[in-house]
């Protein structure tokens, strides 16, 4: 018996070195020009080896920077218009989301989230979780990020 756990322990310590010198992730920290300019403290995405993880979304006019005018469904349709955009700007798309975080000023609008939210799909939605959460940046109604599985 003592024979066998010693030949185990052995085995197993033998095997540490293979996975202590196992390769680190793939790791890329994507921002535009434009972003680089403004000096935001974080990136607009992150690429862990399959993994594309975006930062929150608002309803900012990509020319601008400002929020868009005309309430939740306007803001909403820029927000996700915005992950349209990034997305494509690296060769994915909204097909290649598996996971969103919604995030409202006023739960209320979830309903009016949900109709803007669905046209961006084909009917093959991401997991999603939805909150309210007060004081989104720029006064925004609403923030989305994501994560997407890519190549």
């Amino acid at each position: 018996m003592y024979r066998l756990f010693a030949s185990a322990l052995i085995a197993a310590l033998l095997l540490v070195p293979a996975f202590a010198q196992a390769e680190k992730p793939e790791v890329e920290f994507i921002n535009s020009a434009k972003a680089v300019t403004a000096g935001y403290p974080f990136s607009q995405a992150v690429r862990v080896d399959h993994t594309l993880y975006l930062s929150g979304q608002i309803g900012t006019d990509s020319k601008t920077g400002k929020l868009v005018e005309g309430g939740i469904e306007t803001e909403s349709r820029q927000a996700m218009q915005n992950i349209k955009d990034l997305l494509g700007g690296h060769g994915h798309s909204m097909a290649d989301l598996v996971k969103c975080t919604v995030m409202l000023a006023d739960i209320k609008d979830w309903p009016a989230f949900n109709k803007v939210y669905r046209s961006f799909f084909d009917g093959r939605y991401p997991a999603r979780s939805a909150f309210a959460g007060s004081g989104l940046a720029l006064g925004a109604r609403v923030e989305v990020e994501c994560i997407a599985v890519v190549d």
